[in-house]
């Protein structure tokens, strides 16, 4: 692949990602923006500007426990629109479950990235953050294989998808899911392992 596009949320993980990629001429940087209206909004104006082989959705994310740690790299099989449907007495619906289209969008060459180190698995794509242990417990519950969660995997993901280009989403942990407490999140971490893990992918792919 020579044409590759790296979209963050923020600058901090663009910086990160550039820390690893260096010059490669292979990789475009950007920023995808907060959330996933703005991520998909700006994935697919990237995408009709450069025109990628491949479009990566690369930052930190929270981890569910006992599924990632601290400090971990996480590669989504599938990216998931985990809050968007409706509540029902039967429980959540997703817009797949509702008939208003796909809620899911699987990576069609995670496998091929086996990396060293690297946990693969769901990663859940949300508008709110979860900052309760009874929020934590229900995603968990609903979605056994999510290893993680973010805010703009599967808008990036469905961008990509409407225009047939390749997606990989990878993540690194800055904290574990649950009560929200800021001044427990590791970022620097985090990023100290987005650095590594975008080297570590520049250097297989």
């Amino acid at each position: 692949m020579n044409n590759i596009l790296v979209l963050t949320a923020v600058e901090k993980e663009r910086q990160a990602a550039a820390e690893a990629l260096g010059n490669d001429k292979r990789f475009i940087l950007s920023l995808c923006g907060f959330g996933p209206v703005e991520s998909a909004a700006r994935t697919m104006q990237e995408i009709l500007k450069h025109k990628p082989d491949l479009v990566i959705n690369a930052g930190i994310a929270g981890g569910f426990p006992g599924r990632s740690e601290i400090g971990d790299t996480v590669i989504a099989t599938e990216s998931i629109f985990a809050d968007l449907g409706a509540e029902s007495a039967g429980g959540f619906l997703g817009t797949a479950e509702l008939g208003f289209g796909r809620d899911r969008w699987r990576s069609a060459i995670a496998e091929k990235y086996q990396l060293s180190g690297v946990r693969q698995g769901q990663i859940l794509t949300l508008s709110t953050a979860t900052g309760t242990e009874t929020r934590q417990k229900e995603l968990a519950s609903r979605y056994p294989e999510a290893i993680a969660e973010a805010m703009e995997g599967a808008g990036a993901a469905a961008a990509a998808s409407i225009r047939e280009v390749d997606f990989l989403e990878i993540r690194t942990i800055s904290n574990l899911i649950g009560p929200r407490d800021k001044g427990s999140w590791e970022l620097e971490t985090a990023l100290n392992s987005l650095c590594k893990s975008m080297k570590q992918l520049q250097e297989v792919i």
